[in-house]
């Protein structure tokens, strides 16, 4: 994932004005206690920050993808 898609993600999901507050503001233990903006800035893999954010969250397994990708079934 690009940072790029990353930004898509968290606009799609939280709206445009809200996922920076939000990727500025919320402290995610899954990439060592950084806010989004600091574990991006750090190396961490967007997709790996992404799913944090999922994580905290709660976003639906069938939302984690994006809007028009389907998860595979299991």
């Amino acid at each position: 994932m690009r940072a790029s898609d990353f930004w898509r993600l968290m606009d799609d999901e939280f709206g445009a004005g809200y996922s920076r507050v939000l990727a500025d503001s919320l402290v995610l233990a899954g990439v060592g206690g950084r806010t989004a903006v600091e574990a991006l800035a750090a190396g961490y893999q967007p997709r790996e920050v992404w799913l944090a954010i999922c994580e905290v969250q709660d976003v639906p397994m069938e939302r984690r993808l994006g809007r028009d990708i389907k998860p595979a079934a299991n």
